[in-house]
């Protein structure tokens, strides 16, 4: 056990381990820019690695790490043995690119890990320190090139044209000589399928979800967290069971149902079905924040003369706005993205929801490049809202698990 937390041992693991992650990406993230072919080299990423994990002990300055981690990539890659490999007709310049991407995300983050501590025997904090360091440096590039990729992939190949994706269906790379000819798809998505109106009415049928479920939920969720009867407890406990049924097992009920009584194919089927499955999350969600709120005054409101719905109105949702706008974006997104519920009901393409209408795409007659262009649609607006108010969202739930 102490030799293995000798500094000495430790720092070329850990850089040989990273230098696999780094070199990996790298090749990825180039292969995809450049069309070209990069792959990551186990020789090299044992000599740079270990290397350069060994010298962030000894060198304080993270750049000069960096700097030798890209000249030793950039040299190996030219005689054939670097941590990142190329195909036939790879430039030069691609490969400095790609030796200064793997310098830099190798030098720094080492220096970060590993700077600072001994050569020697390590104590157990920093052993400790070290391993952390790496598992979480490895989670945030893991975790983001899932995330990333899959994205790019999509919008790069609603970019192209039918014959591009015909000739290479894996070259990822687009021609910026074609201009706004790029947005072709878009364009035609717009002007032949009717993705405006798909817009629309996804955004009519979330709102109007929004609305529905704060309706119910809020006096709902108050009742549960202040007022006294009987199945209250059991009630309060049982809000999420409806989660415990599979939506695919209620959906044949409800189609029955709904073509029994004439709400399939209509919106107003999906606005009083979509409340069904967002009104128990949302009560959760409130309950906990509600009980967290001082009772002493809603109380004295009751005195001045308030009535028990004046109170939730004019005391508890304004106190509660946090949580309120946290469950009103999750509601709309849990809305938005909703897709079995309007795959079965809807059948008109007129009254289609924007997921509804992104399914229809996928067909043998739709070029593909049309259906990732409608993918791109209906992520990007709710992922721009998300960023926007993630920050009302976090501090919303945060409280209510807090003072709940």
């Amino acid at each position: 056990m102490h030799t293995i937390r000798k500094g000495a041992v430790i720092a070329p693991v850990i850089g040989l381990l990273w230098l696999l992650v780094i070199a990996t990406t790298v090749a990825v993230a180039m292969s995809f820019a450049t069309g070209a072919a990069f792959r990551p080299g186990l020789a090299g990423s044992v000599l740079i690695g270990a290397g350069i994990g060994y010298g962030a002990l000894r060198l304080p300055n993270r750049w000069l790490l960096a700097a030798a981690a890209a000249v030793a990539s950039f040299v190996l890659t030219l005689i054939g043995a670097g941590a990142v490999l190329v195909g036939e007709g790879v430039s030069i310049l691609s490969i400095l690119i790609a030796s200064l991407l793997l310098g830099i995300g190798v030098g720094l983050p080492l220096a970060s890990m590993l700077g600072g501590h001994p050569a020697g025997e390590m104590t157990r904090h920093e052993f400790e320190e070290v391993v952390i360091g790496f598992l979480t440096g490895f989670g945030y590039v893991f975790f983001t090139a899932i995330v990333i990729i899959p994205f790019y992939v999509m919008v790069m190949t609603s970019l192209k044209s039918q014959q591009a994706l015909l000739g290479n269906p894996l070259d990822f790379t687009i021609d910026l000589s074609q201009g706004w000819g790029l947005f072709r798809s878009y364009a035609e998505l717009f002007r032949d399928f009717h993705f405006g109106t798909y817009l629309w009415t996804s955004f009519f049928v979330s709102v109007l979800t929004v609305f529905i479920t704060l309706l119910f939920s809020v006096p709902g969720a108050y009742a549960v967290a202040r007022l006294r009867f009987r199945g209250r407890a059991a009630f309060s406990r049982s809000i999420l069971l409806i989660y415990m049924v599979p939506m695919i097992v209620v959906v044949l009920p409800i189609y029955i149902v709904y073509s029994m009584t004439g709400l399939r194919n209509t919106l107003f089927g999906l606005v009083l079905i979509y409340p069904v499955t967002t009104i128990p999350v949302a009560l959760y969600m409130l309950q906990g924040y509600f009980r967290g709120l001082p009772a002493e005054v809603e109380e004295a409101g009751l005195m001045d003369g308030l009535s028990r719905l004046q109170v939730i109105w004019k005391i508890t949702m304004p106190l509660s706005l946090p949580a309120l706008a946290s469950v009103s974006l999750y509601v709309f997104m849990i809305a938005w993205n909703e897709f079995l519920l309007a795959f079965m009901l809807l059948d008109d393409p007129s009254k289609f929801t924007l997921t509804r209408g992104v399914a229809m795409l996928n067909s043998s007659e739709v070029p593909r490049q049309h259906l990732m262009a409608g993918a791109v649609i209906a992520t990007v607006p709710i992922m721009v809202l998300f960023l926007g108010l993630e920050k009302f969202m976090t501090r919303g739930l945060t409280a209510g698990s807090v003072k709940g």
